[in-house]
């Protein structure tokens, strides 16, 4: 596989509704699109990072910029072997695996499409349907949460998540247990609390929760490891699994039962199948997390959450409930029985709809070998 030409665009996508977490309000989502053309074919990646260092500390600014200024003349003009070989490749970078994955996921759909395979198989998926989840936001009130929960039960979505913070937790929890029952539930923190605030924490075993994701700080396991042993209800790492010594370091230390994959805070694909595989071998479930992704970056989760340790609903939900149109065709949506389809085509199996593109598109820039000369 030998990379041509890479093209970067920055792209805006207004939200169908605003989404809120502990780290504040969105009403729409920027993102760096990276294609990657090689051998007449082309392929597409999502860099995950947002406008905003809260998340993770890139942003698509500083994704731009690495991308543009130090991957691109790492990867242009050279022959990879496998996609595999992409993410070694960008040792030399520390950090930026959001602006990493961008681009290796890209590569990763550039030979899936060359190879004229579907992109599950070459990850090692068994291409089966995924059970999919929902991911809700913080509302303005009780009630309007009450009726996000109804209206995603009834189109069919497996899991509920809902984002708290404190001053929006237990109450929240409570009304959707009161009004909905015994529904896989769980919580999303975005690391709001400190480890002080254990016994309110412990509040949340009376509610059955699947689990509670991050609850303490992005950087953190030694006190994720101190809250585990205080608690019932399983804690989920997120944020903290950025690298897979990290994840090793939370299995060993017990910091958390469940961890959510996401290739962008890891780099890729590549790590993503080794962070699989690990947890695996450790007796821990993972389940897929969203990034508030299009369509393009949606259907890359599709893929990867066909491999066999994905054993819970992940946050890989129907692209009408963020962007409508989305930027591909057709549509992801969920079936009726709360799964979604993988699509069967070459590479992720979507097709890009080039008008939408250039209508969200901000900035763009075409580079090739020459470019480094």
């Amino acid at each position: 596989m030998r990379i041509e030409r890479l093209e970067l665009r920055l792209l805006r996508l207004r939200l169908v509704h605003f989404f809120e977490t502990s780290f504040g309000r969105a009403y729409d989502r920027t993102f760096v699109l990276v294609r990657l053309d090689g051998d007449g074919a082309s392929g597409y990646g999502e860099c995950v990072a947002d406008q905003t260092p809260f998340y993770s500390p890139e942003t698509t600014e500083t994704s731009w910029h690495i991308l543009s200024r130090f991957i691109a003349p790492l990867v242009l003009g050279v022959d990879f072997a496998h996609p595999r070989d992409v993410f070694p490749a960008l040792h030399a970078i520390r950090g930026h695996n959001m602006a990493k994955a961008g681009l290796e996921m890209a590569a990763w759909d550039l030979y899936a499409r060359q190879q004229g395979q579907p992109l599950w198989k070459l990850l090692g998926g068994n291409g089966q349907p995924i059970a999919a989840g929902v991911s809700i936001g913080i509302q303005d009130s009780l009630d309007q949460l009450a009726a996000k929960v109804e209206k995603e039960l009834a189109a069919g979505y497996r899991r509920i998540k809902i984002k708290v913070k404190p001053g929006w937790d237990l109450a929240a929890v409570e009304t959707v247990r009161s009004r909905f029952g015994a529904i896989p539930l769980m919580v999303d923190a975005n690391a709001a609390y400190r480890l002080e605030d254990a016994p309110h924490l412990k509040r949340l075993d009376a509610f059955d929760l699947m689990m509670i994701e991050q609850p303490l700080d992005d950087d953190d396991i030694r006190d994720h490891a101190k809250l585990q042993a205080q608690l019932k209800t399983s804690i989920c790492l997120d944020e903290s699994i950025k690298s897979l010594p990290l994840a090793e370091e939370a299995i060993e230390t017990r910091a958390c039962r469940i961890i959510n994959i996401k290739p962008g805070r890891i780099g890729g694909f590549r790590e993503s199948i080794r962070l699989h595989d690990l947890c695996a071998a450790s007796g821990l479930p993972v389940w897929h997390g969203g990034m508030l992704e299009s369509g393009i970056g949606r259907a890359h989760n599709i893929h990867l959450s066909t491999l066999p340790n994905f054993r819970l609903p992940g946050d890989v939900a129907a692209s009408r409930r963020y962007y409508v149109p989305d930027l591909i065709e057709p549509p992801i949506d969920v079936r009726p029985d709360g799964t979604i389809a993988v699509p069967d085509g070459p590479g992720i199996g979507v097709t890009i709809v080039p008008e939408r593109v250039d209508a969200a598109t901000e900035r763009r820039l075409e580079l090739d070998p020459a470019s480094f000369r």
